[in-house]
């Protein structure tokens, strides 16, 4: 659960708000219940009944976006329905939720919110003692609104680097073997909910060290960015290529198997071969490929990959290891560089 509230800023603001009205507004809604003010008494009970159904919601669902959204029009509105039962006491319950909307909802319905409850308490006149007390309020709540968008945008952006510098191979520019593991992992639950096809594919730099060590580690460097170049260029946007660890990489193509699959591979193997150079002359690369099995675990799959990979190396390198039954080769297809393994 804790990993689950770190994971996800939306949520542990959700699970915050829901937590904060079982603990502050049971007080308040058993005490007028007690005092006979049972409208008041009602809309308190409403309002920490929603807040805590939104907040299951989205524990259950995972859908923190909605439910955000939603506690955000409760929380607001629930605000002015209270100062306009109990009257000025009321006031101070908008004061929270004018700055917990912008981390609920976007910035625009959040402010589209805020101006609205403000508007919606200065025009209940009667609540407040005096004009210069209405107008205060509204000079406040509209300076606490400000300073809430204003943290809450740069919070997002703090959250976004730091997502980017977690997940992102700084030398590349791709996907990091953390964000692999993720990524993995939707795509099984999707291929067992639809039934498309996946496929995995590790390659890795032959002879890389030679490179490293004869070259520098300069010379390396653009080796593995002109390859990651080379392979974006090469498969489409909805494939996703990962850094996996040193010259090792993980392709995963979605929507691909059988003889698309095969011929995928050969022209990416004759991309590397022609197009990725160094001072020494052309690389090559050697590829493990397994397509997802109904059922599989994230690790099965991977262990296929880098058993079709290992078998490729072992083989001579510079050679496509498909990890399990596929189609063979075409007339058009070269025979050599193409194995597989079960």
């Amino acid at each position: 659960m804790l990993r689950r509230l770190k994971a996800d800023f939306r949520l542990s603001i959700i699970t915050l708000l829901g937590t904060s009205a079982l603990l502050g507004i049971t007080p308040f809604a058993a005490i007028r219940f007690w005092q006979g003010n049972v409208l008041a008494g009602l809309i308190d009970t409403s309002i920490l009944v929603f807040i805590c159904a939104g907040m299951a919601y989205a524990w259950i669902t995972g859908d923190t976006r909605r439910s955000g959204m939603v506690l955000a029009v409760i929380a607001c509105a629930g605000a002015v329905a209270v100062a306009a039962a109990v009257g000025e006491v009321g006031l101070f319950w908008l004061f929270p939720c004018l700055v917990t909307t912008f981390f609920l909802a976007n910035p625009r319905l959040a402010t589209l919110l805020n101006a609205t409850s403000i508007v919606a308490m200065v025009a209940q006149s009667d609540v407040f003692q005096s004009d210069i007390q209405m107008w205060t309020f509204a000079a406040t709540a509209v300076v606490v609104s400000a300073a809430a968008f204003a943290f809450a945008q740069r919070t997002d952006d703090q959250r976004e680097r730091l997502e980017q510098l977690a997940t992102i191979d700084p030398l590349t520019g791709v996907q990091n073997r953390r964000a692999m593991n993720e990524e993995l992992g939707e795509a099984t639950a999707h291929a067992e909910r639809t039934g498309m096809s996946y496929a995995l594919v590790m390659m890795d730099i032959d002879h890389f060290k030679k490179i490293n060590d004869t070259y520098g580690h300069g010379v390396g460097d653009s080796v593995l960015v002109d390859l990651v170049t080379r392979v974006q260029q090469s498969t489409r946007k909805s494939d996703q290529l990962f850094r996996y660890g040193g010259e090792e990489f993980v392709l995963l193509l979605p929507g691909v198997d059988g003889a698309g699959l095969s011929a995928v591979m050969n022209n990416l193997q004759h991309i590397v071969r022609k197009k990725v150079k160094h001072p020494g002359g052309a690389i090559s690369a050697s590829f493990g490929v397994a397509v997802l099995r109904h059922s599989e675990h994230v690790g099965s799959w991977l262990e296929r990959a880098d058993s079709a990979l290992y078998e490729a190396k072992k083989m001579g390198r510079d050679r496509v290891v498909f990890s399990g039954n596929m189609p063979k080769p075409t007339a058009k297809e070269p025979a050599t560089g193409t194995g597989f393994v079960d």
